[in-house]
C-alpha cells in the first residue's frame, strides 16, 4: 500500500492518468460522489466551498462510485455532463472507482486505514463520505455523508492557516 496520497495515481474523468503529487501543498477534500443519491445536492455546496477557498490553496476532488444503491450508473461522459450541467462543477472529478471490497482504489484504501469511521470500521457506508487532508497530504478528518460541506469550513480554514 502507498505510504502517501502523493504516491497514488488516479484517472481523470477524461481518462488521463495523473499523480496526486500535482496537488502538493494544498488542503484537499476528497469525496466519493454519486449522481442519483439523496446527498447529490451536496455537489452545490462542494462547488461553493471550493470557489470560496480555492485561491487560498483549497481543492475538492470528486470520485464517482456506484457501490451504494447503484446511484452512479452512468459512464464517465454521462457523469461529467451531469456535474457540469446540473451543478456547474469546476473542481476535478475523476473516473468511477470502488471504495470498498477487493477492488478498492488505493487512495480510498489509504484514507480508510488512516481515518477509520465510527467504532474503528474502515468501510465506507455511503456516498458523499468526505476526507480532509492537510497541506502535507496527511489525512486530517473523516466526515459522514450527511455532514454538510459548509459545516467543514472551520476545519478547512484551520488547515489553510496552519
Amino acid at each position: 500500500m502507498s505510504k502517501s496520497v502523493y504516491d497514488i495515481e488516479v484517472k481523470t474523468i477524461d481518462g488521463k492518468t495523473e499523480s496526486l503529487s500535482i496537488y502538493k501543498n494544498k488542503v484537499i477534500l476528497i469525496v466519493n460522489t454519486a449522481s442519483n443519491c439523496g446527498y447529490t445536492p451536496q455537489y452545490a455546496e462542494l462547488e461553493e466551498i471550493y470557489k470560496k477557498f480555492k485561491n487560498e490553496g483549497f481543492l475538492v476532488l470528486g470520485f464517482p462510485c456506484n457501490q451504494f444503491g447503484a446511484q452512479e450508473p452512468g459512464d464517465e461522459k454521462a457523469i461529467k455532463q451531469f456535474c457540469e450541467t446540473n451543478y456547474h462543477i469546476s473542481f476535478p472529478i475523476f473516473s468511477k472507482i470502488e471504495v470498498n471490497g477487493e477492488n478498492t482504489h488505493p487512495l480510498f484504501a489509504l484514507l480508510k486505514l488512516e481515518l477509520p469511521g465510527i467504532l474503528g470500521t474502515e468501510k465506507i457506508k455511503w456516498n458523499f463520505t468526505k476526507f480532509l487532508l492537510d497541506k502535507s497530504g496527511i489525512p486530517f478528518k473523516r466526515y459522514a455523508p450527511q455532514e454538510s460541506p459548509r459545516s467543514l469550513e472551520k476545519d478547512i480554514k484551520f488547515l489553510l492557516n496552519k
